[in-house]
């Protein structure tokens, strides 16, 4: 969309701090979009939105604080999201992990199921009346072409049993794109539109580690994208109007791809599914 046409809608970006979720929060604000800023850390959060100020002085960005680590955190954030704003037009999950060590929550989910997966899951859901009765409204879910490689089961992978610094953060992402159907066939109909994206490989903070494999990942990453660059993607699937129907689709960047073959599962995904809604009322 013209900037015009996103003047005071109102966009939500998880991980807003930082890399990609930064550069999405900077260019929908240069787009005139009233951009909520996601952060689970206040100083890094208020960091974020002076600088982006610096580049677009009159930029619309309020920073809510937000934690995905447990469901009861996951939780508030939404509840604050609706408490705060009447209307919700767009919501991108951008915020993931790539956890090199196994972490257990207070629920006793792995880290990487809680964050790459249950929590835009739930927001999604939680989220979902309110984007339905701002429409036309856009959810992206940023992906990563990384999750063709996962493994998931069910008895291991949400409490981290089958846990692998390297392997974890593919199986984790797969979980969120063998879910992403059955939410788009939730979402049809209804004004809401939900697509997921690989972004492209980009140097972040992701999956960065100590030793000599971090070392090499550093090196390696030097040749990747810039975040700025990983944003296009997902600004792209958020605003512009040719894309207004766009529904239930998959994109390598602005290619339009199907599923890997890891994600058509669906004995799989419906029990993903149910498990993922158990779970997410399971606190209170």
């Amino acid at each position: 969309m013209a900037a015009t046409e996103m003047k005071n809608r109102v966009c939500v970006v998880t991980g807003g701090n930082a890399g990609i979720g930064k550069a999405i929060v900077q260019a929908l604000a240069e787009q005139q979009a009233q951009v909520v800023m996601v952060s689970r850390d206040k100083g890094r959060g208020e960091t974020a939105v002076q600088e982006i100020r610096q580049t677009i002085p009159n930029a619309q960005i309020d920073l809510v604080m937000g934690d995905l680590a447990t469901i009861t955190t996951t939780r508030q954030l939404a509840q604050e999201l609706l408490d705060r704003y009447p209307r919700l037009h767009v919501l991108i999950n951008n915020a993931g992990v790539w956890p090199t060590k196994k972490q257990i929550n207070a629920d006793g989910l792995e880290q990487g199921f809680m964050v790459n997966h249950l929590a835009p899951f739930m927001l999604n859901q939680l989220l979902s009346d309110r984007l339905k009765a701002s429409a036309p409204a856009r959810i992206v879910n940023i992906s990563a072409g990384l999750y063709g490689n996962g493994r998931v089961d069910l008895d291991k992978t949400p409490y981290g049993h089958d846990f692998h610094p390297m392997r974890t953060y593919a199986n984790t992402k797969l979980c969120s794109m063998l879910c992403f159907p059955l939410e788009a066939q939730q979402l049809k109909g209804s004004g809401v539109t939900l697509n997921a994206v690989h972004p492209g490989v980009i140097n972040t903070k992701l999956g960065n580690m100590r030793g000599p494999l971090g070392w090499i990942m550093k090196l390696v990453k030097r040749g990747w994208a810039t975040p700025e660059q990983g944003a296009v993607a997902p600004i792209w699937l958020a605003t512009v109007p040719e894309l207004a129907t766009t529904h239930g689709k998959y994109f390598n960047e602005k290619e339009e791809i199907p599923l890997a073959e890891a994600a058509q599962n669906p004995e799989l995904a419906q029990k993903l599914w149910q498990l993922s809604e158990y779970l997410a009322k399971s606190r209170r």
